[in-house]
């Protein structure tokens, strides 16, 4: 997960700071790591929906908070698509794995202007979920897309709801989210709402889709979360709803067979710019 906002949130309540600084910080021991293990578990599946959706050898494309870049250079890889445009905060990653074809950006995307021109494909995984800016933002991203392009978004949805089990999991997760959502400004609440906000913007082919990957002992997604659990171990303890105990707990308990329960979903949701009429 990578991109962040300015302070602040979208209730308008004080905030800690953003992505990058009060947490998940780059330059913090094992954070490329972090992020690969998110890209392990959700890669596959974001290629597989960019390639359907048209990705392929003469596209221009942008991509929104790129982290460590996979999904940048797969694009140009095992799309061929012509060129990526790779936009962060802090592009320390993206640098380090340069690739012919790709194009590194610093800058908050938050920021009018950061980024000019037109592109087939706009993507942002796992970005505005932090962003208190996103209902500019979608609008922003879509009037970036070349006739007939496609803007995607993907971005988590909570499955820990109040009628799931009390496991160490979802107590966990559910401290995760809260602490998030007071230190950063995180609030993944909206992200239903995409397909709606997507056609709002004046998209046409507007569709949407979730990805649960499974947690299984010794699994990618599950190194993600014990590593993010870590990171934000601090904020999840002020919550109240969790102990360093409880995280130790949790953490043992994705590595156990006992692990019953389900990730946090990935929604993914698409529209495109109508394609430009006969003159």
């Amino acid at each position: 997960m990578s991109g962040a906002s300015r302070d602040g949130a979208a209730d308008g309540g004080a905030r800690d700071g953003r992505y990058g600084e009060a947490a998940f910080r780059p330059e913090q021991a094992g954070e490329g790591e972090r992020i690969d293990f998110g890209a392990v578990a959700y890669d596959d599946f974001t290629l597989s929906r960019l390639r359907a959706l048209g990705a392929g050898p003469g596209w221009r494309c942008l991509d929104i908070g790129a982290g460590t870049g996979t999904v940048s250079r797969r694009l140009l890889s095992e799309a061929g698509v012509t060129s990526v445009l790779a936009v962060d905060r802090d592009t320390r990653f993206l640098r380090e794995r340069a690739v012919p074809g790709l194009d590194v950006l610093e800058g908050d995307i938050t920021s009018a202007g950061l980024v000019t021109g037109r592109f087939q494909l706009v993507h942002a995984r796992f970005v505005l979920m932090h962003l208190p800016e996103r209902d500019r933002l979608i609008p922003a991203l879509a009037g970036l897309l070349a006739p007939g392009g496609v803007l995607v978004l993907s971005d988590a949805v909570d499955l820990t709801s109040d009628v799931a089990l009390g496991t160490p999991y979802t107590r966990a997760m559910r401290a995760m989210w809260q602490g998030l959502r007071a230190t950063i400004g995180t609030d993944v609440s909206w992200v239903p709402t995409y397909p709606r906000l997507l056609r709002g913007a004046g998209l046409t082919s507007v569709a949407a889709e979730i990805h649960v990957p499974p947690l299984v002992p010794g699994s990618a997604i599950g190194r993600f979360w014990a590593d993010t659990w870590e990171r934000g171990r601090a904020a999840m303890v002020a919550t109240g709803l969790v102990d360093d105990a409880a995280l130790d707990e949790a953490v043992r308990y994705l590595e156990s067979d006992e692990c019953a329960a389900l990730s946090a979903g990935m929604l993914t949701a698409w529209g495109r710019r109508p394609a430009a009429g006969p003159r």
